[in-house]
């Protein structure tokens, strides 16, 4: 398992009858539990798109994202019982667009790269009217210019101007944040 740096924006206060020790293990569990899920997202999806650029070029891809990762979020959120989303600042599906909470994070995710940070360094939680949320960046790779770069091929251009009339999610570079893997838990 790889190690995360949490970018620990908010820190919450221990409420109710939970010790402030018992209170920080169900913190590490729901830590350790995102992490899994966002491993699993990430190690059902990349693959996939992969795999669908093989097949038929970047134009493959398109689809992978609009219909593969919301099925893999749906999938991930009835197994595991948290709420699992993809979001980003220049959200492509109306699904992805973030929620305040989501928008402040992704921000914060900016501004640690223009510090230096990685995007792979770059988690948050927090508790939020009692719920535990978690956030991981997903940093721009060189699979993700494909789609979502400067230099689009015609045929990936096209595509995504017939699918997404309203499409911002382009003119990434490496290195940048292109969203997170949004996770909710409600309180047990």
């Amino acid at each position: 398992m790889k190690n995360y740096h949490l970018i620990l924006v908010g820190l919450f206060t221990c409420g109710g009858n939970l010790s402030a020790s018992a209170e920080e293990n169900k913190v590490e569990v729901n830590v350790s539990e995102a992490q899994a899920i966002v491993q699993q997202f990430a190690g059902q999806l990349k693959p996939a798109l992969q795999a669908a650029i093989a097949e038929g070029g970047p134009v493959n891809a398109i689809n992978v994202c609009a219909e593969k990762a919301p099925e893999i979020a749906r999938s991930l959120s009835e197994q595991s019982g948290w709420k699992v989303r993809r979001v980003s600042l220049k959200a492509r599906n109306p699904s992805a667009v973030p929620d305040a909470w989501e928008k402040n994070v992704l921000e914060k995710f900016d501004q640690a790269i223009v510090a230096g940070q990685s995007p792979q360094s770059l988690a948050h939680q927090d508790i939020v009217n009692g719920q535990f949320r978690f956030m991981k960046a997903q940093g721009v790779e060189p699979l993700c210019l494909n789609c979502h770069g400067s230099n689009l091929a015609e045929d990936v251009l096209k595509t995504l101007r017939a699918r997404y009339p309203e499409d911002r999610a382009t003119g990434y570079e490496l290195g940048q944040v292109r969203g997170a893997i949004s996770l909710v838990k409600d309180p047990s």
